[in-house]
């Protein structure tokens, strides 16, 4: 397992928490995701032999989210 932080920029709710971290959490190998909104980011921790990084970024913009 891997940890990563990404800075994430557009969420201001909890709503976009919820958003973030539910989509994150679908993509295989990923076991946890937990946003903070005033920090403006996402821990993720996950299993890069399922999913890469640029995949937690690319699914983090696919919801409308930009990656900072």
């Amino acid at each position: 397992m891997e940890k990563v932080t990404i800075g994430v920029d557009g969420m201001s709710c909890g709503h976009c928490k919820a958003a973030v971290e539910g989509a994150l959490s679908s993509l295989e190998g990923v076991t946890s995701a937990m946003v903070s909104l005033s920090e403006k980011n996402v821990v993720v921790e996950y299993d890069p032999s399922k999913v890469t990084l640029e995949g937690l970024k690319e699914e983090i913009e696919n919801n409308g989210y930009d990656v900072m």
